[in-house]
């Protein structure tokens, strides 16, 4: 058995070496134009010149397809697929008939959202047909998550599995992972590009490359050094009926168990003129809810010239009558200022929901975290909210099991997340990150204790969300309805409710729904 897995292995791995052959042996016979010189790695199956000696001898086999049929001539073969990859890369964009197939993958926040989708625009712009992920696809793009050991393995898992999907595919990677790990990644297989979290707005160009070449196209950018925004125009609009846009990147609290600020860099905003363009092209696309995100959000426009603020930002958006509701992401709490909440309190629009990530309820783990509060100027903080905007939903993160973590720390910080009465929580068992301060730490909670604490902070939870959503019933409240089936819709409340309906709903609009009882995660609704 071990031998004849063996020699598949090794029929495989020389289908795979003979397919990067044949592209570069067809595209170095058809490619005149001059491209400027990227940096390459050699790839660990590389063919061997022997290989590459007997290219004019290969003959088309027939394959697979994504739809699992064998067919034996055009696309359906390896000589069809190679040729016509290569034919449509070296056409002009604006001639281009023959779509070459690319399929994403989007890992972790709301922001490497926005970011797969203004990559999956630059693709179609350039005459690529979109695909979804489980399907057979010439060129995958994973944008990859960095946040948690877990966020690591994932993305190599799904990596593996472009990899299988199709063999001879040009996998391209971006993101977090790749920005502080670009060697784990470059050693994978089938991963012919790799580019971290800036140079973005080339993705297509650098793809083209790896289909014109052998090895992997690697370009890390200096994220330390980086000090403008990427500012990539929207290309086509998301399949979905909220709309997120990115309007600051970079992190500069440098928490002690954070990764982030290493694979962002500092802060970088997108200036009001772009954050205005965007939001016309959101609103001429039909969209009703828009949510703005950012890495450090309540640090937007620190970099710029006027040093606008969030709040600048917020009204910059609101001028686009159109969109109904406007929503923030994540927001640290020592950044929500007078002016944004006098904002959301005044402006209808406004989504009364506030995601402030807390992270831990003990004052010893938040000076051992590096946050920039205490447990009672948080609670101040969320009194103060609640008394400028009554029936705002406060959402918040938890960490648990930080290193040095007592249970005497864990049942203080039980006690204050009860007394705080969030409307949902995110708990994270704590995920040491190489690199960090809290990493180095030789006080390290063992994984059965972080998972014990992570279980019992999770009940609480629930518990409160429950408790949050019971308080809501006989209310009636606008819901964006997003997704339907078997014949139940469900959407989100400005308070970010999910509600469920088997009523006739229109998807993207914001509907008046009676919220009556409790189902699922939400409650159900009937149409008023």
């Amino acid at each position: 058995m071990g031998d004849a897995l063996l020699h598949q292995q090794t029929e495989i791995n020389r289908s795979r070496a003979k397919s990067r052959a044949v592209i570069s042996f067809l595209l170095s016979k058809r490619h005149t134009r001059q491209r400027r010189p990227l940096r390459h790695t050699a790839c660990a199956t590389s063919p061997a010149s022997a290989e590459e000696a007997e290219l004019p001898r290969l003959q088309a086999s027939p394959v697979i397809t994504g739809k699992g049929d064998r067919v034996s001539g055009g696309r359906g073969t390896k000589k069809g697929l190679l040729h016509e990859v290569c034919d449509f890369v070296q056409r002009p964009h604006e001639n281009r008939r023959c779509a070459v197939r690319a399929a994403f993958m989007t890992l972790g926040c709301k922001v490497n959202q926005f970011e797969t989708e203004t990559m999956e625009g630059l693709f179609r712009a350039r005459g690529y047909e979109i695909v979804p992920f489980e399907e057979r696809a010439d060129v995958y793009v994973i944008n990859t998550c960095s946040v948690t050991h877990l966020s690591d393995r994932k993305s190599r898992q799904i990596i593996r599995r472009a990899a299988r999907m199709n063999p001879t595919a040009c996998i391209a990677v971006a993101g977090c992972y790749a920005q502080v790990s670009p060697e784990e990644v470059r050693g994978l297989e089938g991963v012919r590009v790799v580019i971290g979290t800036e140079e973005r707005a080339r993705i297509v160009d650098y793809v083209e490359e790896a289909l014109r070449a052998d090895g992997v196209v690697e370009e890390i950018t200096d994220v330390m050094q980086a000090r403008a925004f990427e500012d990539i125009p929207l290309h086509g609009v998301p399949h979905r009926t909220r709309a997120f846009l990115k309007i600051e990147d970079g992190c500069q609290n440098f928490c002690s168990f954070c990764i982030i600020p290493y694979a962002r860099g500092p802060v970088k905003s997108r200036p009001l003129a772009a954050v205005a363009r965007e939001m016309e092209k959101l609103a001429a696309a039909g969209f009703r809810e828009v949510v703005l995100t950012g890495i450090h959000l309540g640090a937007y426009g620190i970099d710029l010239p006027q040093r606008p603020t969030l709040a600048d930002a917020c009204r910059t958006a609101l001028r686009t009558k159109e969109v109904r509701r406007l929503r923030l992401g994540s927001l640290e709490s020592v950044e929500l200022s007078e002016d944004l909440l006098s904002l959301v309190r005044t402006e209808p629009r406004f989504a009364p929901h506030l995601h402030l990530p807390l992270q831990a309820g003990s004052d010893n783990v938040l000076r051992a975290m590096n946050r920039r509060y205490d447990t009672a100027a948080f609670a101040q903080l969320l009194a103060d909210v609640r008394r400028a905007v009554p029936g705002a939903a406060i959402s918040t993160d938890i960490i648990v099991g930080f290193p040095g973590e007592t249970e005497e720390d864990f049942t203080a910080g039980l006690d204050f997340v009860r007394a705080m009465g969030f409307a949902r929580m995110h708990v994270f068992p704590y995920s040491a990150r190489r690199g960090t301060p809290a990493a180095r730490r030789t006080d390290q909670i063992a994984p059965p204790v972080r998972r014990e604490r992570a279980a019992r902070m999770q009940a609480l939870a629930e518990e409160m969300a429950e408790a949050y959503h019971r308080a809501a019933l006989g209310t009636v409240d606008e819901v964006l309805f997003e997704t339907e089936q078997d014949g139940v819709a469900d959407g989100l409340t400005g308070t970010y409710i999910r509600v469920y309906t088997d009523a006739a709903v229109p998807r993207g609009e914001l509907v008046p729904m009676r919220l009556v009882r409790l189902c699922r995660d939400g409650v159900w609704g009937e149409r008023v």
